[in-house]
């Protein structure tokens, strides 16, 4: 079976919700509290193995600062010791530019070409986090490794999945289940419609035949829905599997409400942060 060695961090959107911030810095720039979200993201797909990563931007996007060389990968283990890549010193960071916004498969299909194999998705916006620890003490999210080896044991695509509130579920794309296999997936849809409280949350593994369905599955015909076109392909053929991530917390830097919640969740379960913080917002409070 191969080995899922590639990541795609998508990070093409225009981020129109996030103005006027997002005119200045991208929104997979922006830091939760003191590190930011695509530095988050990377350090995800490297501790699920990913050796090498495609960074799909957009050509309003300037990541150049962050992107120069590898230096926004650092850790910084204490103060006492220097700066240092590892275990990043050996990743290759590929970036690939969308020049129009035309769904997730045509921004992943800008990256497929460098890619062999079975590979990861992360979309640039969401964070999901079981990890709360400080820059100097920094434990990376375990979503990703957690995809990897449902593959590893399938051998099949796979997608993260996150449970919602019902006023909720018609914002999301909701899947629904049988067993592990999803049998459907629904976009947006209304409450009464929805078949169960389960949405996809940024999260997928696809397999070494998603450019071979991409032809098939066409932008022309199928316009930004072209990704849930091939899922639906994998569900109707050998399977599409979902994995429930209900254990992290789930950041979306995508609009200013849910990103400030964020970085209050996050900060309240640091604990360099969290008590002073809690304190603080207390007394604010009373």
């Amino acid at each position: 079976m191969a080995e899922v060695l590639d990541a795609v961090l998508v990070a093409g959107g225009l981020g129109t919700r996030m103005l006027p911030a997002s005119a200045s810095i991208a929104k997979e720039a922006l830091p939760l509290v003191d590190i930011p979200v695509l530095t988050h993201l990377a350090r995800e797909a490297v501790a699920a193995g990913a050796k090498r990563l495609h960074i799909v931007t957009s050509p309003r996007k300037d990541l150049s600062s962050l992107l120069a060389d590898n230096s926004w990968l650092l850790e910084k283990r204490s103060d006492l010791e220097p700066t240092i890549l590892s275990p990043f010193i050996d990743i290759e960071v590929l970036v690939h530019v969308q020049h129009q916004a035309l769904g997730l498969a045509n921004a992943i299909s800008m990256a497929t070409s460098s890619i062999n194999g079975p590979f990861l998705v992360l979309l640039g916006d969401n964070l999901l986090m079981n990890n709360h620890t400080t820059p100097s003490n920094y434990a990376a999210s375990n979503a990703s490794a957690e995809l990897v080896r449902c593959y590893s044991e399938n051998n099949l695509p796979c997608v993260g999945l996150v449970s919602v509130e019902d006023d909720e579920v018609c914002n999301y794309g909701v899947v629904e289940l049988d067993g592990q296999r999803i049998i459907s997936i629904v976009e947006k849809p209304k409450i009464t419609e929805a078949p169960s409280n389960l949405v996809l949350c940024g999260r997928y593994i696809f397999t070494a035949d998603f450019s071979e369905l991409l032809n098939r599955y066409d932008l022309k015909n199928h316009g930004e829905l072209q990704s849930i076109a091939i899922q639906q392909h994998w569900m109707d053929n050998l399977g599409l599997l979902g994995v429930t991530l209900d254990d992290y917390q789930w950041y979306d830097s995508g609009s200013p409400l849910p990103w400030l919640k964020s970085q209050i969740d996050h900060a309240l379960r640091r604990p360099d942060l969290g008590q002073e913080l809690r304190d603080w917002l207390i007394q604010r409070l009373d």
